[in-house]
């Protein structure tokens, strides 16, 4: 068995920064994300954002809970959902779209490959 603990989610200091994959507009959000990738296609993390909009490319599974900030998710298939401190999410394999992050977001969140 093996368990991944993160501590202290809200105030972790973040490892990487990079703008965001696929940009729609200024300003370009840029993401940071600490994360731990295990050998049993599991990926868990704190990922945080500043505002912007782009495309969501992830193909993995993805629970997600947010622990500050407020956003959109609009799915390509479907209606926007408006997101916020406290929510939690499960994003279905494919599930592509739209992110708009109004204010700074920071979630932890789990992909499943």
């Amino acid at each position: 068995m093996s368990i991944t603990q993160l501590k202290n989610t809200a105030t972790l200091k973040l490892e990487e920064s990079n703008p965001v994959a696929v940009p729609l507009g200024t300003p370009v959000a840029v993401a940071s994300t600490t994360s731990v990738e295990r050998d049993d296609g599991v990926e868990t993390g704190v990922w945080e954002c500043t505002p912007g909009r782009w495309r969501r490319q992830i193909v993995a599974q993805e629970f997600c809970h947010f622990i500050q900030g407020r956003c959109t998710f609009t799915p390509d298939d479907g209606e926007t959902l408006f997101i916020e401190a406290g929510d939690a999410l499960m994003l279905p394999a494919n599930s592509l779209g739209i992110w708009d992050i109004q204010e700074t977001v920071r979630k932890t969140y789990v992909l499943i490959f």
